[in-house]
């Protein structure tokens, strides 16, 4: 039979009524869904190439559901910039599946949530979910931190100097001690997506292997750290984090889920510290 016989024969079918077998009401059964265990909401800036991408590498395999929606942002990045993004807190909420029992949703913009403020990134995802448990990626690195135990954090950054001076007296107001810094000193985060893991492995090594610090942060969603934290963790043989690394961590605990998951660093053998 050709082809030609085969599309005749589908057409056929297709338009004879008396020729179709239409099965309905068929018997089915219902479990606890891809989101047995929790279900988690993440609200992702528009430029992000990274997030989502960290996430699946880290993410528990077995019951534990993560939707994510996009948020509009601007490539370059400025404190003006990311005061604006709080417009696109609630709309960008509001994708995620209505008929979903959250357990936790975070806000994945480390900058943004300081100028915008935790509590305010909160009561902004609360006014469309309310009761949820909400963190955000500074949150969930100083849950990060002092659940590790580290007291002088050495923080690495892709940002100008504009905001690198605010985050870090931001943080600092926030009862983080920082003796050290670097940057890559890069405004455009479509540039800082494309940052490799090695120049960041360099970086963090460059920063943490000081004796000043007892553990490294690297800030921002598009920098690639979660696949060589456990690298770079053995190189100067002190914790690393990230904003991607922390948040997932932090929404997962915030979730009640404590599995242990290997390879991803100490962090993940941490339990979040009350």
């Amino acid at each position: 039979m050709n082809d030609a016989t085969l599309h005749s024969d589908a057409a056929n079918v297709q338009g004879s009524g008396a020729d179709l077998i239409n099965l309905e009401h068929l018997p089915f059964q219902t479990d606890g869904g891809i989101g047995s265990r929790a279900a988690v909401g993440l609200l992702v800036l528009e430029t992000d190439q990274t997030i989502e991408d960290e996430f699946r590498a880290i993410w528990p395999r077995d019951g534990v559901a993560l939707y994510a929606a996009r948020l509009h942002n601007d490539v370059i990045i400025t404190p003006e910039k990311l005061l604006q993004m709080q417009a696109e807190i609630p709309p960008a909420a509001k994708l995620l599946p209505f008929m979903t029992d959250f357990k936790a949703i975070a806000f994945a913009c480390t900058s943004g949530a300081l100028v915008i403020g935790e509590d305010k990134v909160a009561a902004l995802i609360h006014s469309v979910k309310p009761g949820v448990k909400v963190t955000d990626p500074v949150t969930a690195a100083r849950a990060a931190i002092s659940s590790m135990g580290v007291k002088r954090v050495a923080l690495l950054t892709p940002y100008v100097k504009e905001i690198n001076e605010r985050l870090r007296d931001s943080l600092v107001a926030r009862g983080l001690d920082i003796p050290v810094m670097g940057s890559f000193n890069e405004a455009d985060d479509d540039v800082v997506a494309r940052i490799t893991p090695d120049a960041i492995r360099d970086a963090i090594v460059e920063i943490g292997s000081r004796p000043e610090c007892d553990g490294v942060f690297v800030s921002c969603t598009s920098l690639r750290v979660a696949k060589i934290a456990e690298e770079a963790e053995a190189l100067i043989g002190k914790p690393v984090t990230s904003s991607n690394h922390a948040l997932a961590w932090h929404m997962l605990r915030l979730a009640g889920i404590e599995d242990e998951i290997p390879g991803f660093g100490r962090l993940f053998r941490t339990q979040l510290k009350a």
